[in-house]
């Protein structure tokens, strides 16, 4: 009988140890996987596409058909796993991906031979992006170092209406013909300076890494920095964050207003997609609102009214309100100086004095009412002391309206670091 009850105990030691065996691996994975997330390493706010109504010209093909567009862009945090995420937000039919590689970028439409990788959707080598959605991709597995350049192709097989896309990219993208996506060079037919399709890169980091999101207009975007050179001024608060482990995405679009759409969706009604729903988002900076006081009144918007001061600060209150409610800290920026603004081009009347003085009074207004968690005083930082109402000659791009690569500079290294993260 001792014998029996020996030998079952000793079949029930062995088969919970071979059940503890074949859990262990899982165990571990779970583990691992508790110890990293994904996080936003770089993203392009999508925008629907415009008609010729407007003055500003599209500079993206109206369609894409049996061609590659390679994209070329800057992470903030690196990385040994990504993955792409692809946008037909504003799209009214399918928009078919055929095929799409990741690499580090090379010279110009080049890449790293030894570093391209395909990307695969659900374990598929294509992807159908409906009407209105995105699209991640599987993790790719690529080392790609912080503020490193990597290059995105995408093969669109079918004809295909360009109808999702960001304006203002800021760097030069290639178009070649036929399924190009495995190829390290490229004879591109065509450039542009759009963003197609290609919305986000995410990265595996840490579970507790933070991303940090710069929210805009222009300045943010990036318009009138050097081409191809990533000098925007989230591009030099990256690189200042970097190395303490935080990442840095651009949610600027060029034209955008706070309180009303017309270049993208407003600021208000945006800021969910492109800042809240990110992953491992701790804070984010706002840049905006010298759209909304400065397009009325000139030759394409001439029946809009300017915003009041008090309208514009409660369109603030909002985004304080939806950041707080998702735990992100809001720092805020001073509006920057902009007489003389465009003038001699189709935005004539831009600038003119009385907007000048509403600008004023909302600054006057931010410094005072505490709309935000902390502020950047922008004005101060840019302004030409010795003419207050513009801009300062070395931080002026020469439109007197957008920053220069050394005033992207100043911008990022205004912003106090420990206000930013609360510490």
């Amino acid at each position: 009988m001792h014998r029996f009850t020996d030998r079952i105990a000793r079949v029930l030691a062995r088969t919970m140890l071979a059940v503890a065996l074949l859990l262990l691996p899982a165990a571990a994975r779970t583990q691992e996987s508790a110890a990293t997330g994904w996080i936003a390493s770089w993203i392009a706010s999508p925008q629907p596409r415009w008609e010729g109504d407007f003055p500003l010209p599209v500079l993206a093909p109206p369609t894409l058909w049996n061609q590659t567009v390679r994209q070329r862009v800057r992470l903030s945090l690196g990385g040994t796993r990504l993955r792409l995420v692809l946008s037909n937000r504003y799209g009214d039919t399918p928009v078919r991906i055929g095929a799409a590689s990741v690499a580090r970028a090379g010279t110009k439409a080049g890449v790293a031979e030894d570093s391209l990788k395909a990307a695969t959707f659900g374990g598929q080598p294509s992807t159908t992006l409906l009407p209105g959605t995105s699209v991640i991709s599987d993790p790719v597995e690529i080392d790609a170092p912080a503020l490193s350049e990597l290059a995105v192709s995408l093969f669109v097989p079918q004809p295909t209406a360009v109808s999702t896309f960001h304006w203002d990219g800021g760097q030069t993208a290639y178009i070649a013909a036929g399924n190009a996506t495995v190829k390290t060079d490229l004879e591109p037919e065509s450039t542009t300076t759009t963003r197609i399709a290609l919305s986000g890169v995410l990265v595996e980091a840490p579970a507790q890494t933070a991303t940090i999101v710069a929210f805009g207009d222009s300045i943010t975007d990036g318009a009138a920095s050097t081409l191809d050179a990533n000098r925007r001024w989230p591009d030099f608060l990256a690189a200042r964050l970097a190395p303490q482990g935080i990442a840095v995405v651009n949610a600027g679009i060029s034209g955008n207003r706070l309180l009303a759409p017309r270049m993208g969706e407003s600021a208000l009604a945006r800021f969910d997609r492109d800042v809240a729903s990110l992953p491992g988002v701790a804070a984010v900076v706002v840049l905006i609102g010298i759209n909304d006081i400065s397009w009325p009144g000139h030759a394409f918007a001439p029946d809009i009214a300017t915003p009041s001061a008090d309208q514009l600060i409660d369109g603030y209150r909002q985004l304080a309100a939806l950041a707080r409610a998702r735990n992100i800290r809001i720092l805020g920026a001073t509006l920057t100086p902009f007489e003389g603004a465009l003038k001699g081009t189709p935005f004539e009347g831009y600038y003119t004095p009385d907007k000048d003085r509403v600008r004023q009074q909302v600054n006057e207004r931010l410094r005072a009412d505490g709309v935000f968690d902390a502020l950047v005083d922008l004005d101060a930082v840019l302004r030409d002391p010795e003419h207050p109402r513009r801009l300062h000659p070395e931080f002026d791009s020469g439109d007197h309206l957008h920053a220069s690569d050394r005033g992207n500079a100043a911008i990022a290294d205004a912003i106090d670091l420990r206000l930013l993260l609360g510490r």
